[in-house]
């Protein structure tokens, strides 16, 4: 028998996407994927959209993308990202579909204006099934009345790869942020509170290391420089998983601060290797962290007041970060949550 034939419709350089691809070529899928930003993926065939430079042409791909996937002729198509490959697989008309929402495409980019909300809402209810990674996206999912209730699938962690390192191996105190340096991610607060805390405990051996990369490296390479902390702030950029494990590994303190967002990779990661994490105080978050672990977004004092604590009491960072090695032990397994995937997959099939 020919294997199934999933189409993913989503951005070929997300590593979320890459790592989705990677989960069902394990389990047997043949893999290909659509794309306006296209990186290779092994095992994958990728087909390339024209690029995309504004909001605006999502809407002039739709054609394209109704070309590949009818040349591709797969058994199930699953968009990633509502309001862009979303909207493209809806144009698409092939069955079983299914949407899974990132978080922004539904928490913000609806509330722009009355034309996108009709839009996200009619390109959700063209869906065999809908999936989000934290309880906030289901029910914002359900506010636009879809044909089927949203199902709770998040990102999991490679429990293999991402493990705790002793607590005594830690060399001094290390804090990580391994968010995009985009706006809605904060890394200036982070900055700014990280500036704040050293002010205080100038002897306490501090370094900060922002993985991600983004948009605003410029900006915050002069906020660093202007705080005089160029000694003190790494930046390392986009890292493999094997490279975040081993920035992750030698830190203490994570930290996830945005005004917005659902269940992040990033966050289950950290938990997993052991840190302490504080994050902003979200929906999304409050369902992994207690609420001293949170604070409100954008505020500078808050959050280092937040790292100081735990900076001066090592024992109280220790045991967070072992409660929160436990925490993904229990429930952030991403083998569980892609066979999950595989048995909802499975489920449409039958069903057509």
């Amino acid at each position: 028998m020919q294997p199934t034939h999933l189409c993913l419709l989503g951005d070929a350089t997300s590593p979320h996407v890459q790592r989705w691809a990677r989960e069902m070529r394990q389990r047997g899928y043949r893999v290909s994927l659509v794309t306006a930003r296209p990186a290779p993926v092994d095992g994958v065939e990728v087909r390339t959209l024209r690029p995309v430079r504004r909001s605006a042409d999502w809407l002039l791909r739709a054609r394209e993308a109704r070309r590949h996937v009818a040349e591709l002729a797969p058994d199930i198509v699953h968009a990633h990202y509502i309001t862009s490959y979303g909207y493209l697989a809806a144009r698409c008309g092939r069955r079983p579909l299914v949407m899974t929402a990132w978080g922004t495409d539904l928490l913000v980019t609806p509330r722009k204006s009355p034309w996108m909300r009709w839009l996200t809402g009619w390109t959700l209810r063209q869906a065999d099934l809908i999936t989000g990674d934290s309880a906030s996206l289901v029910a914002a999912a359900a506010a636009f009345r879809p044909r089927r209730p949203a199902q709770e699938i998040h990102w999991g962690v490679e429990l293999q790869r991402f493990q705790p390192v002793p607590w005594e191996d830690k060399p001094g105190h290390q804090l990580v942020s391994a968010r995009a340096w985009e706006p809605n991610y904060r890394i200036d607060t982070i900055v700014e509170a990280f500036a704040l805390l050293r002010a205080r405990q100038p002897q306490a051996g501090l370094a900060l290391h922002l993985l991600g990369g983004g948009s605003l490296e410029a900006r915050l390479r002069q906020q660093v420089q202007q705080a005089g902390l160029e000694g003190a702030v790494h930046f390392h950029g986009r890292l493999d998983d094997a490279g975040m494990a081993r920035v992750l590994g030698a830190a203490k303190i994570a930290i996830t601060v945005p005004e917005s967002d659902a269940t992040s990779v990033a966050m289950l990661e950290s938990m997993a290797c052991g840190l302490a994490v504080v994050a902003s105080d979200l929906p999304a978050n409050r369902q992994w962290l207690a609420p001293q672990c949170l604070v409100p977004a954008g505020d500078a004092r808050a959050l280092s007041e937040q790292l100081g604590a735990l900076v001066e009491d090592d024992a109280l960072a220790q045991a967070r970060g072992r409660q929160n090695t436990e925490r993904i032990a229990r429930d952030g397994d991403r083998a569980v949550q892609m066979d999950r995937m595989h048995t909802l997959y499975q489920q449409l099939l039958r069903a057509r």
